[in-house]
C-alpha cells in the first residue's frame, strides 16, 4: 500500500502542474486522498478521534498550501474533520446509552464506560438539539470536547483485557463510519450534476428567455436536463471576456438543438429586459450568501438587479464554504 505521504506529494505535484482542474475534481480527488489518510492512520488508544484529525488537519495543510485559491480543497478537509467529530460524538453517545440500560452488576465494564469525557456527552447532546443546517454541517466542535478521556486503570487483569478488546472495537468502528462518510461524500460530489439538473424542470418553463456567461458545466448539463424534457426555451450567451467561453457554450447547446444567441459582455444591460431568468455558475458560494464566479458576473448580477430579474446560481454542495467575504468600500473627498 502506497505511503501517505508519497500520496500526498503526488497528488500536490498534480495541482500545481494543473492535472487536476475544475473544483468537482478537485474535491473527489482531495475526498480519496482524505479517505486513504483515515484508512492508513494508526489510531492512539487513548484518542481515537483526535489522532484522526491531527493526521487529517496536517494532510489539508499541504493541500491547501499547493493550491490557495481552489477553496473546494479547504471545504472538503473541514468536512471530513466534521465527519469525525460526527461520528466520535455518536459513538460517545452509543456508549451513554449503554451505561445507561447496562447492570450494575458488572463493575469492571461500568468503569470502563464511566471514562467517557462530560464535555463529549455534552457535545453530543447539543449536536442531538440543534436542528440541521448549513452552520451545524461545517461548523468545527472543539477537539478537546471529542475526544474521550482514557478509561480508568483499576480493576482486575480480565476487566483491563476486556476493556482493551471494547478499545479496539470503538477504534476500528470509528475508523469504518468515518470511512462510510467520507464514501457517501464523494458519491455526492461524482452526482452533484445530475442532482442539480433534475430540478431544471422546476426552474425553466415554456418558451422562456434565459441568460448564462461563460462556460460552466453545471449550467450546460442544467440546460440539458429541462431541453431533454420537452421544454422550448431560447437561451443568450454572454461571450465572457476576456477568455471567450461563452462561445464553447453556446457551441455544445447548439449541438443539443437549443436556441442560442452569443452576445457580447457590454450587450448584457441593454439584453436583460427580455430575459426571464438569468443562470450562471460559480466556484464558490460564502456563507453570507456572497459568490466567487467569473469575471463579468458581478455586471450582469447588477443588472439583473435593475430590472427585477431572477438571479439563480448553480453550484454542488462541495462549493458551499464557511468563509464570510465582505466588500469593503472605501471613498474618500479631495479637495483640487
Amino acid at each position: 500500500m502506497p505511503d501517505v505521504q508519497a500520496l500526498v506529494n503526488d497528488f500536490v505535484l498534480k495541482i500545481k502542474r494543473r492535472k487536476i482542474e475544475g473544483s468537482q475534481a478537485t474535491a473527489k480527488h482531495t475526498a480519496e486522498l482524505l479517505r486513504q489518510v483515515v484508512s492508513q492512520q494508526r489510531i492512539t488508544y487513548t484518542n481515537q478521534a483526535a489522532s484522526l484529525i491531527d493526521a487529517v488537519k496536517a494532510v489539508g495543510e499541504q493541500l491547501i498550501e499547493a493550491n490557495p485559491v481552489e477553496l473546494a480543497i479547504g471545504n472538503i478537509v473541514r468536512r471530513v474533520l466534521h465527519m469525525i467529530r460526527e461520528e466520535n460524538v455518536s459513538s460517545a453517545m452509543s456508549a451513554v446509552e449503554e451505561l445507561a440500560l447496562g447492570s450494575d452488576d458488572d463493575e469492571a465494564e461500568h468503569d470502563n464506560r464511566m471514562g467517557l469525557s462530560a464535555a463529549a456527552v455534552a457535545a453530543a447532546a447539543r449536536s442531538t438539539l440543534r436542528a440541521p443546517s448549513l452552520q451545524t454541517l461545517l461548523e468545527d466542535i472543539p477537539d478537546s470536547a471529542t475526544a474521550p478521556h482514557p478509561p480508568s486503570s483499576g480493576g482486575d487483569s480480565e476487566g483491563k483485557s476486556k476493556s482493551a478488546a471494547e478499545s479496539s472495537s470503538r477504534n476500528k468502528k470509528l475508523k469504518h463510519d468515518v470511512i462510510e462518510a467520507i464514501n457517501e461524500l464523494i458519491q455526492e460530489i461524482d452526482t452533484c450534476h445530475e442532482l442539480i439538473s433534475a430540478q431544471a424542470v422546476e426552474h425553466i418553463h415554456q418558451n422562456e428567455v434565459i441568460l448564462t456567461l461563460g462556460h460552466s458545466r453545471t449550467v450546460k448539463e442544467f440546460l440539458f436536463a429541462a431541453n431533454e424534457k420537452k421544454r422550448s426555451f431560447r437561451v443568450f450567451v454572454a461571450e465572457g471576456a476576456p477568455r471567450y467561453q461563452g462561445h464553447v457554450l453556446a457551441k455544445e447547446l447548439v449541438g443539443k438543438g437549443l436556441q442560442t444567441t452569443v452576445i457580447t459582455d457590454s450587450a448584457v444591460f441593454a439584453m436583460i429586459s427580455r430575459v426571464n431568468m438569468v443562470i450562471v455558475g460559480a466556484h464558490a458560494i460564502m456563507a453570507n450568501g456572497g459568490v466567487i464566479a467569473p469575471v463579468g458576473i458581478n455586471m450582469v448580477a447588477l443588472a439583473a438587479q435593475r430590472h427585477a430579474v431572477p438571479f439563480v446560481v448553480l453550484a454542488g454542495s462541495h462549493k458551499v464554504i464557511i468563509i464570510w467575504l465582505t466588500f469593503l468600500m472605501h471613498s474618500t473627498n479631495t479637495d483640487t
